[in-house]
């Protein structure tokens, strides 16, 4: 069993940065790809991207976004730069065990928000 809590969404311009932060319970972190994922009002909930000791992206935020995970600290980071408008929705991390389709555990999200 994995517990996730995120913090650090808020409101931020266009063009501006952000990280988000996602706190893990447990021993194993090290063994879970990590997730994020975001859901915008009136749209279906997409990847963002994940670490699993490697990184992968959306098209949509490659480039603008990274996915550093720090194990010693149980806790995996969404850096956002450069964020846009579309970037606003309710960011969520989650976790997975390798060789899994589905991410079983999933942490409350947070808001962001991108003003033009």
């Amino acid at each position: 069993q994995v517990q996730l809590v995120e913090s650090g969404g808020g409101s931020v311009q266009a063009g501006g940065s952000l990280r988000l932060s996602c706190a893990a319970s447990g021993r194993t972190f090290s063994a879970y790809v990590m997730g994020w994922f975001r859901q915008a009002p009136g749209k279906e909930r997409e990847f963002v991207g994940g670490n699993s000791g490697t990184t992968a992206y959306a098209d949509s935020v490659r480039g603008r976004f990274t996915i550093p995970r720090d194990n010693a600290q149980n806790t995996v980071y969404l850096q956002m730069n450069s964020q846009q408008p579309e970037d606003t929705a309710v960011y969520h991390c989650a976790a997975k065990r390798p060789g899994s389709s589905a991410y079983p555990y999933w942490g409350q999200g947070t808001q962001v928000t991108v003003s033009s």
